[in-house]
C-alpha cells in the first residue's frame, strides 16, 4: 500500500483495518472471542468490509474507544481523543411500533453464523421482500450491529432484544 496509512477511529471499516495492519488481527483475537469468526474467508469478505469498528466493538462486548486506542498503540498511533457515538443497539422493551401479531417472515441466521458463513445477503433480501406494516424477526447469537445500521440507513426501524444466548432483531418499514 502506497501513501500514508489508514488512521484508525471508530467508523474505520474492519476489512480496511486488517488490510492496511495484518498483525491486528491477533489483537482483535486477543479482546475478544467474538472476534474469532474474522478467520473464515466468507465473513471476512462479507461482514468485515462494512462492519466499523463502532460495530465491532458492541459485538465483541467492548467500548469503542478502548478498542480504537489499543489498535492505535499496537501500530504506533497517536490515542483517539475525539468522540465516538454510544450507539444503543440492545432495548430492554419493544418500541411502541412493535406488536408481536405483525411479525411476518422469521429467519435464525444462528446456525449460518456459527458454521462460519454470512446471512447478509438472505436478510437483506427478506427485508427487500417486506410489506407495510409487516415485521421481520431475526436471531443471532450477537448484535447484527452492521445489518441494523445497513437497514436504518434504508429507511427501517428497528430494535434488539437480548434472549438469553440469543439476540432477537425486528425490523420494519
Amino acid at each position: 500500500m502506497s501513501g500514508p496509512k489508514l488512521i484508525i477511529s471508530p467508523k474505520t471499516k474492519v476489512g480496511e483495518l486488517l488490510d492496511a495492519f495484518p498483525q491486528l488481527e491477533d489483537v482483535l483475537l486477543e479482546l475478544s472471542p467474538s472476534f474469532a469468526k474474522l478467520k473464515n474467508p466468507i465473513l471476512r469478505k462479507t461482514v468485515a468490509r462494512v462492519a466499523s469498528l463502532q460495530q465491532a466493538a458492541m459485538v465483541g462486548g467492548l467500548k469503542v474507544d478502548e478498542l480504537v486506542n489499543r489498535l492505535r498503540k499496537e501500530v504506533g498511533q497517536d490515542l483517539f481523543g475525539g468522540e465516538s457515538e454510544n450507539v444503543q443497539y440492545l432495548a430492554v422493551t419493544p418500541p411502541d411500533w412493535f406488536n408481536e401479531t405483525q411479525v411476518g417472515p422469521q429467519f435464525d441466521a444462528s446456525p449460518i453464523i456459527n458454521s462460519g458463513g454470512s446471512p447478509m445477503a438472505d436478510i437483506l433480501a427478506l427485508a427487500k421482500e417486506l410489506k407495510q406494516g409487516e415485521i421481520l424477526e431475526i436471531k443471532t447469537p450477537f448484535v447484527p450491529a452492521p445489518i441494523i445500521d445497513m437497514l436504518k440507513d434504508k429507511g427501517f426501524k428497528s430494535f434488539s432484544l437480548q434472549n438469553g444466548d440469543e439476540v432477537v432483531s425486528y425490523f420494519a418499514k
